[in-house]
């Protein structure tokens, strides 16, 4: 007998989920499927995912806190990422956008025979990729992902001081501590553009973060500049050709 999916449900609206539950297990004597878990909201599923093993992920998209597309982005970096089926009340230009990327949904009112197909194909899902998930949703996240220990740690977009290109990996910074993680910092700069400036070709800051200039000496000797954070006793190299774009953030 062929294992029984293990699915986790995530919609920040209670009946739905019943609603779901009660259709999986109507599908079960020709899909074996089991919900081993459900959450509320991105955060409470990826908090569930490190304490069950799931096959597959049934998201809600539009939910407060974190969206699940932005729980999808989060939930790749898992060793073991599961398939995720997004559960949409979409209009028709997003839905496409899904169907372009090799992304399977559920329309809401799910129906039992679409539910039923989406199971059967379950099995030969894969997690989604980064690339097609990124650029479906137009808001930035409000936290990047670092595994840390089995488990992923979520950390807020607002406590980031820099991000910094080192190597195959970025630099995060907070006034706390460091993270690794392992982005493109070109794509960090187009996501994050609205609240982060380039000021080296290695790194980003926090425009909310810089609270001054300080001279420095640049690597051919001659002055330059380097920015102070708040929060952050190191002081950062400031680029020739990105000083004219951050010198705009100078306070006073």
């Amino acid at each position: 007998m062929t294992d029984a999916l293990k699915v986790v449900l995530v919609d920040d609206e209670a009946p739905a989920r019943s609603r779901l539950k009660e259709l999986i297990a109507d599908c079960t004597p020709l899909i074996p499927a089991t919900v081993v878990g459900e959450a509320a909201n991105g955060q409470e599923a990826l908090e569930l995912l490190a304490s069950v093993t799931a096959d597959l992920v049934l998201v809600d998209i539009r939910m407060p806190q974190m969206s699940g597309i932005e729980f999808a982005r989060h939930a790749q970096t898992l060793e073991s990422p599961p398939a995720i089926i997004f559960v949409t009340a979409y209009d028709e230009y997003a839905i496409k956008a899904f169907e372009l990327r090799a992304l399977d949904y559920l329309l809401k009112p799910v129906r039992r025979a679409r539910l039923l197909a989406a199971l059967e194909r379950a099995r030969g899902l894969n997690a989604p990729g980064r690339d097609a998930l990124r650029g479906l949703e137009r808001a930035p996240r409000r936290h990047l992902s670092v595994p840390e220990r089995g488990r992923i740690r979520l950390v807020p977009m607002s406590d980031i001081l820099y991000l910094k290109a080192e190597l195959k990996y970025v630099t995060i910074r907070t006034p706390e501590r460091e993270y690794l993680l392992e982005e493109s910092l070109t794509h960090l700069e187009q996501e994050f553009a609205e609240t982060f400036v380039r000021v080296h070709r290695n790194c980003l800051v926090a425009k909310s973060r810089i609270r001054g200039f300080d001279k420095s000496e640049l690597q051919d000797g001659e002055q330059g500049w380097a920015v102070l954070l708040d929060g952050c006793t190191e002081k950062l190299q400031v680029s020739r050709r990105q000083w004219p774009v951050v010198k705009e953030f100078a306070t006073g």
